[in-house]
């Protein structure tokens, strides 16, 4: 098993377009359907895969390009570091001043590292100075357990 980390940072109102974070229903609208209904469904069919925006469910990230793909680790305490260090870079652009100084960095280190050695995927989001949303997330690879049927988006031996 190995980890790969997700980073996005945008605007509060793109990560708030659900539609292109989920995947699209598996079966298309049925014949007859408003054609807006219809042109919406290909339009997520076709995003999904493609778009920088984080998935709701955390495992469909490995779905994702590969080139969103900002780290790949086989400890799951490296990956857990990761995300210290994307906290505390972010830490002084939070939103809230209570949320800066709530953050126990060793507890969210050490519960990130308990997750991923449990075979959990981690994702965090945070508030950053307005309009901005910060996402991380690390995902367990090879198999998911939530996902086993979603793939490697990094081959063996390739780096990211």
């Amino acid at each position: 098993m190995h980890y790969h980390g997700y980073q996005w940072v945008g605007a509060k109102e793109r990560f708030d377009q659900e539609a292109l974070r989920r995947p699209p229903h598996p079966e298309p609208p049925p014949a007859g359907s408003k054609p807006e209904l219809i042109q919406r469904y290909r339009e997520v069919a076709a995003e999904f895969l493609t778009v920088d925006l984080p998935p709701l469910e955390t495992a469909y990230w490995l779905a994702k390009p590969r080139s969103l793909v900002r780290d790949t680790w086989d400890e799951a305490k490296d990956a857990a570091a990761w995300i210290e260090a994307r906290v505390a870079e972010y830490a002084p652009r939070f939103a809230s001043e209570w949320k800066h100084a709530f953050i126990d960095l060793p507890l969210l280190v050490n519960s990130t590292a308990e997750r991923l050695s449990s075979s959990c995927d981690v994702s965090l989001g945070f508030y950053l100075e307005r309009p901005l949303y910060l996402s991380l997330a690390v995902v367990t690879c090879s198999p998911n357990r939530s996902k086993p049927e979603l793939a490697c988006p990094i081959e063996q031996g390739e780096s990211v």
